[in-house]
Formats: structure tokens, sequence, C-alpha cells
């Protein structure tokens, strides 16, 4: 699939004609049909993944992610560890911080426990990726 065709797909999507999309972005009559034959400019590219808000590497075909993920590095899997630990430890014994029915994260079975543990660690990565995605500038997202 080339640039034009995951554009024409954007737009079917969008329900917006590629002509439309040209005179919304202020792109030129016909640039954005180029890109059938032409590798795509960069400031149109730009223009319409950022209308889009799908990446330049989806446009251009060098990935499937429409947008940008960023990676958890060994650093913030530390931080999630750490506090995850933490979230733990505030949930276990009587010091008031968190019971569910009553009962503390001690009282639960052991099956119960693994769940809360692993849904509380996705919370954790994906604050994460999201707050990274919030914060990582334009020109370093790949």
């Amino acid at each position: 699939m080339n640039a034009f065709d995951r554009l024409k797909k954007l737009c079917n999507d969008q329900g917006i004609s590629v002509n439309d999309l040209e005179e919304k972005l202020g792109i030129g009559r016909n640039s954005l049909y180029s890109w059938k034959k032409n590798i795509p400019k960069g400031s149109n590219l730009i223009k319409v993944g950022d209308f889009f808000n799908v990446s330049v590497d989806y446009l251009l075909g060098r990935t499937e992610k429409e947008t940008f993920e960023p990676d958890l590095t060994a650093k913030d899997e530390r931080d999630i560890q750490k506090e995850l630990k933490k979230i733990i430890e505030g949930l276990e014994g009587n010091n008031g911080y968190a019971a569910f029915d009553g009962n503390t994260i001690d009282d639960m079975d052991e099956e119960d426990r693994e769940l809360l543990i692993a849904s509380l660690e996705n919370s954790l990565r994906l604050a994460k990726r999201i707050a990274k995605q919030k914060y990582t500038p334009k020109k370093y997202r790949k």
C-alpha cells in the first residue's frame, strides 16, 4: 500500500474527499494526487499526518501503526515496578489505605490478588505511555 492508498483510506474513514482535504489544509490542487506516482513532500506529509493524527511513518508505509506509541525504557520499567511495589505495600495490612468490601489485599485469595496486581501494573504502563506520548516533542517521535 503506497502513501496515496493510505491517504485515500484515511479520507474514506473520515468521510472526506481528497480534494476537500487539499482545500482544508491549504495544499495546492492535485498535490495529494501526485502521491500516486511520486514520493510525498515533507511539509504536506506533516500536514496530512497532523490532520488525521497519524505518523509520517504510517503514511509512507514504514509501519502499520497509525499513531506514535512510545516504547518503555528500562528506566520506565524500573519506575513502574517501584510504584507498583509502593501501591501494594499501601494496600497490605490494616494501615487504612484501601479495602474492598471490608477486606484488605491480604484477605484476598491468590487469584484475585494476582489479578489486582496485574491490573495495577497495566494501568501504570498505560499511564506512562500516555505521558510519554503527550510530552514527547514531535521531532523526537518515530
